[in-house]
């Protein structure tokens, strides 16, 4: 794996552009001829469509909450938390009204509030569920951070709940708006170095606080590979276009203690149609992955770092730099949602996507715990 780095910091907001946005989108539609591109036209919508955030921790605050305030077709109506005190912070920072102000046992009442549109879920993975039933059934659409649940069964019930509601849901995979891990897709699928032949990708970072909720299972539904790992997952199947047909995987633990409900470190391998190969780890033990490589025939590209909120950079066998402009990519997922509902359009990421990164995450933790490959297909 090549090694270089930008001494940036890698988990800043860049800035934010209609210019920059609407790049990304044209990258995505040359890249992924299989998703429906964001179109403009004169027709274009000129509303803006109310997100109520529900958990209002880090991730909330210190980057899709900013990142609102940077669309084009979204705008922060409401907020949900079970903490009095992040309410009134909140209120007073956005000007949220009392009114849009809900807890999770009072998020049924949004059935009766015009101002909120979609639900943006942040809570703990195990919470997701419970948190876009409740949601739909308000009859708002849903965008839900990733890993989408803990269990296929869950995952069933949330499409099930959207479909019902007629509302459309989607998961929070915010690098297929990123223009640099497009151009990757666009380098794989134009096969502008030959026939891909072999992926290798990984993440991870050294965890600190060990009460934290993602190393409880309950809430997590397992470690790094639910966390961070599927990241790395989602690289091979973007890349490759293709969703593997078996795989086989080791789990490590260095600190029993620290890691004693879930894993630290997992290494799996995916075996694709035709022969690809994807190899791929991801740890909570220590920090240093963030990238991947993309093997052809005629040459090899890729990214380092590759899933970070800035920075992202990488290079090709020609030694051709991958160095395209840095966008924000909650705020220009957020858009490409709102927009796919402005103009009754799916997303690209729909609830189906997510469910299927659960089915083979599940198969990953399988082929671990029993020490044969699984079969996908």
């Amino acid at each position: 794996m090549f090694g270089f780095k930008l001494g940036l910091n890698r988990m800043q907001t860049s800035s934010y552009s209609r210019r920059e946005f609407f790049r990304a989108a044209t990258l995505a539609a040359a890249s992924l001829p299989f998703i429906n591109p964001l179109a403009t036209s004169a027709a274009e919508p000129d509303k803006k469509l109310g997100f109520a955030l529900v958990g209002l921790g880090n991730l909330s605050t210190h980057q899709i909450a900013p990142a609102l305030q940077q669309t084009k077709y979204c705008r922060l109506a409401g907020i949900v938390t079970g903490t009095p005190a992040k309410a009134d912070r909140w209120k007073q920072q956005y000007g949220i009204p009392e009114k849009n102000i809900y807890n999770y046992d009072t998020m049924s009442r949004m059935v009766d509030n015009p101002d909120i549109d979609v639900v943006y879920v942040v809570t703990p993975n195990a919470l997701h569920a419970e948190s876009t039933i409740k949601a739909a059934k308000a009859g708002k659409h849903v965008l839900c951070e990733k890993p989408m649940e803990i269990s296929v069964e869950k995952c069933e019930q949330m499409i099930a709940a959207c479909k019902q509601a007629g509302r459309q849901l989607a998961i929070g995979y915010r690098l297929h708006f990123e223009p640099n891990n497009l151009e990757c897709v666009r380098i794989a699928r134009s096969k502008a170095l030959g026939e891909l032949k072999r992926i290798e990708a990984s993440f991870g970072f050294q965890i600190g606080d060990p009460t934290q909720w993602r190393l409880k299972k309950g809430l997590a539904g397992g470690g790094c590979l639910m966390d961070v790992g599927i990241y790395a997952l989602q690289a091979t199947r973007y890349l490759s276009g293709q969703e593997p047909i078996s795989v086989t995987a080791v789990s490590t633990v260095t600190d029993p203690v620290k890691f004693s409900e879930v894993e630290e470190t997992i290494n799996w391998e995916l075996k694709f149609p035709g022969g690809l190969i994807a190899k791929s780890a991801s740890t909570y033990g220590f920090s240093g992955m963030d990238n991947f490589t993309a093997y052809a025939d005629q040459g090899w590209w890729g990214l380092d770092p590759a899933y970070v909120y800035n920075g992202i950079y990488g290079r090709r066998s020609d030694g051709a730099e991958i160095a395209l402009d840095n966008i924000d990519q909650f705020a220009a997922e957020m858009d490409d949602f709102a927009h796919c509902i402005l103009t009754n359009r799916p997303t690209r990421v729909p609830g189906e996507e997510g469910l299927r990164d659960i089915k083979i995450m599940m198969a990953i933790y399988e082929a671990a715990r029993t020490g044969r490959e699984v079969n996908l297909a």
